[in-house]
């Protein structure tokens, strides 16, 4: 079972094969990373553990143009867990750390605090106050405690870096097949489902509207063929999503994303938690001239939904 360390302080004494990030998405990059972490424990009998950086250093180095985020912390260290972390720690991000030389960084926190034995990150991987250090300097400053460095290029098949940003401009414009391809796993969004304008259940197909988690990357407004996602048993069933302001009726101002459920017959889910998981953009939002011609429309993206993903 995954532990799970609320802070570095909370971690014990052990011989650990440290994956260091942010991991945002836990995409293939990291996962590359992940993995070649958890053949250094296996080698050396050590367990294999994910820490990750909380908040995001964005926040802090760069509140400005802080980017939404591919996935909030619970899911987070689910996929790092799924990925094959055995222990996920979460680097509180806080200005102390960030003003750590990268001397006191790998002697406080990766090998006092986390008691590595081998760190395995990102090629590009920087450390240290104003990100001074690199993964050469890494890899030096570790040897002096006998701390084994491997870093791993985040490339795709064609060669091209895979990164949280690359796959946040993806999501941004809708492409989330494409995007699909770099996270290896669907680009998702997560919130409790709560109440909505209840028109869908008046026209034949009720949605849920998810209420988000706030700082979650959502794809572009339209209507997308996915999943969603409930509790208990993480019970799967395919859904018509729709991301946009509801043109149709003109009095939405805030972005929605709201699902219909194929096929589900149980009790509301009001309340409920809910990730909705995005696998094709279907179309772009757009206005009718009547109800029945949005109803007709929202029968045919039904029917589409069915059909893309059966094949």
């Amino acid at each position: 079972m995954l532990k799970l360390f609320q802070s570095m302080t909370e971690v014990p004494a052990g011989r650990r094969a440290i994956a260091l990030g942010t991991f945002d998405g836990v995409h293939l990059g990291h996962r590359a990373v992940i993995a070649a972490a958890r053949r250094s424990g296996e080698r050396l009998a050590a367990v294999t553990c994910a820490a990750t950086f909380h908040p995001r250093p964005a926040t802090l180095l760069n509140p400005d143009v802080y980017p939404a985020t591919l996935a909030g912390v619970t899911q987070r260290v689910r996929l790092l867990g799924e990925a094959g972390a055995e222990e996920v720690v979460l680097l509180r991000f806080n200005r102390a750390l960030a003003d750590l030389t990268a001397e006191a960084f790998v002697e406080q926190v990766i090998v006092e605090q986390l008691g590595a034995i081998a760190v395995t990150v990102g090629s590009d991987f920087r450390f240290g106050r104003d990100r001074s250090g690199d993964v050469a300097l890494l890899g030096e400053l570790c040897a002096r405690h006998g701390v084994e460095v491997e870093a791993i290029a985040i490339v795709d098949a064609h060669g091209a870096k895979i990164s949280s940003s690359r796959i946040r401009d993806l999501i941004d414009t809708g492409d989330v097949a494409d995007a699909a391809t770099l996270l290896g796993r669907l680009p998702s969004v997560e919130g409790a489902v709560m109440h909505g304008d209840h028109r869908g259940r008046e026209i034949g197909f009720p949605t849920a509207n998810l209420s988000l988690v706030p700082g979650q990357q959502v794809p572009a407004e339209g209507v997308y063929a996915g999943w969603g996602v409930l509790p208990p048993g993480e019970q799967r069933f395919a859904a018509a999503i729709s991301v946009g302001r509801n043109p149709h009726f003109g009095d939405v101002h805030e972005l929605r994303v709201e699902a219909h459920l194929l096929g589900y017959e149980g009790p509301d889910v009001y309340g409920l938690p809910m990730r909705i998981e995005f696998a094709h953009r279907l179309r772009a939002q757009e206005t009718y001239d009547t109800l029945a011609a949005l109803t007709a429309q929202i029968g045919r993206d039904v029917t589409a939904v069915a059909a893309r993903l059966s094949a």
